[in-house]
């Protein structure tokens, strides 16, 4: 190989944004993306004092980063952070749909409309206004990935969740159909459909529900955060650029199809 050569899977001089990438499966993919060479944009919607704590982190790998924050379900936060990326990082080739609120399991009885519309906000209205906003730059410049961490329960029709999975069905069907409507651009779009996953956002959960959990991955271990990051790496690099309209579960065998 020559000297010149870039390395497989490499992501220099690429820019990824991932959407609520201060804790969790989004820190950690932010962290992989880096890794493979991106500049990385992180995003958060509340905590400054925990977006910053990811920055530093980032950045004492040596990777370079920087933080914005926005909510990803409001039209002009968004035209407001992608600005300000351009403007500090470069264009955006990379988007990672990871924000999530919170996810109670509770019977429909006990939902409201209001929770049902604040799902389909994130899981839906997220990936639509971001592709929007993002779709001149990258149109132009013939290339982007779009990646969405959906779930494995749509595909097992968990319950009771049925806002979440519902939600979950409408960002599986929107990045089908848009997958199609974008690979003459040289745009992918593509899905990760981690399983449960403990990261923070879990550490009240019970052990019970963890024990019963755990009982049904074939390959009997927890999954790690940074194999979703690994799999968001792959599908954003070039070697990937054939691969459009895939779900890749990370979830140690508990869904085949």
């Amino acid at each position: 190989m020559s000297g010149s050569a870039i390395a497989p899977f490499s992501l220099a001089g690429r820019v990824a944004l991932v959407t609520g990438s201060s804790t969790g499966l989004g820190k950690a993919t932010a962290r992989c993306l880096g890794r493979a060479g991106a500049k990385v944009a992180v995003n958060y919607a509340n905590s400054a004092s925990r977006g910053e704590a990811t920055l530093a982190d980032l950045r004492a790998e040596g990777i370079k980063a920087e933080i914005f924050r926005g909510d990803v379900t409001d039209e002009a936060e968004i035209d407001r952070m992608v600005t300000a990326i351009e403007g500090s990082l470069g264009p955006v080739d990379i988007v990672v749909v990871n924000a999530t609120p919170a996810q109670p399991l509770k019977p429909i009885e006990d939902y409201d409309w209001d929770f049902y519309q604040q799902m389909l906000d994130f899981f839906v209205k997220s990936p639509y206004l971001l592709t929007r906003r993002l779709l001149p730059g990258m149109k132009a410049r013939r290339h982007g990935r779009l990646i969405n961490i959906t779930s494995e329960v749509f595909h097992l029709g968990v319950a009771p969740f049925s806002a979440y999975v519902a939600a979950k069905g409408g960002q599986t069907g929107w990045s089908r159909s848009m997958c199609h409507e974008l690979a003459p651009f040289g745009i992918t779009v593509n899905m990760i459909a981690p399983g449960w996953i403990p990261v923070e956002r879990h550490e009240n959960d019970s052990q019970a529900d963890k024990d019963a959990y755990f009982g049904t991955i074939p390959v009997g271990r927890w999954g790690k955060p940074e194999e979703v990051g690994w799999a968001a790496a792959y599908l954003a690099s070039d070697e990937a650029a054939f691969v459009t309209g895939q779900t890749i579960a990370v979830n140690g065998g508990r869904t085949c199809w």
